[in-house]
């Protein structure tokens, strides 16, 4: 990033933001978890366009609350958080999404959504068990493991972790 762009702002996502979100989602996702599968350049999983109609359309119908950071006039991550619909949930909200690009890491971007899509609220999410970068910062954030594991995407295994 250059120094113009590590000045990050938390902002509500706006539907216009949607193309932004989806490049990150895909590109935080390939910098991240390419590493589980054969070839991140042609895995479904890593693809942008598709994306793009989901947060359009997540947009449109807020059906999560989103946040995202912008440097200078570039959306470099982004958080939702929603209510958790099962009864005996574990949590009353779900951390569903929180990316940064990896050219962002580092300058206050994930700290910053955190904070604002959620705040100190009690909510639970899932990472790659394989993650150490995302768990120590759930871990510095309160976030602990509560046994529960399941498997998304190309991640094996996920773990659940609570606050």
């Amino acid at each position: 990033m250059t120094p113009a762009e590590t000045t990050i702002t938390i902002r509500p996502a706006r539907p216009e933001d949607a193309e932004g979100i989806a490049f990150v989602h895909a590109t935080s996702w390939r910098e991240t978890y390419g590493r589980f599968v054969d070839d991140p350049e042609t895995n479904p999983w890593f693809a942008v366009e598709p994306r793009i109609g989901m947060w359009r359309s997540n947009l449109a119908d807020d059906v999560l609350s989103t946040v995202v950071a912008v440097a200078g006039e570039r959306i470099v991550g982004f958080a939702s958080v929603q209510p958790t619909p099962d009864a005996d949930a574990a949590r009353p909200e779900e951390l569903t999404m929180i990316y940064v690009l990896a050219a962002a890491h580092g300058t206050g971007a994930g700290q910053g959504l955190l904070d604002a899509v959620l705040g100190e609220r009690p909510a639970s999410l899932w990472v790659a068990a394989d993650n150490p970068r995302a768990r120590a910062f759930y871990r510095r954030n309160g976030f602990v493991a509560d046994g529960a594991q399941s498997s998304f995407g190309p991640m094996k295994e996920t773990v659940r972790l609570v606050r």
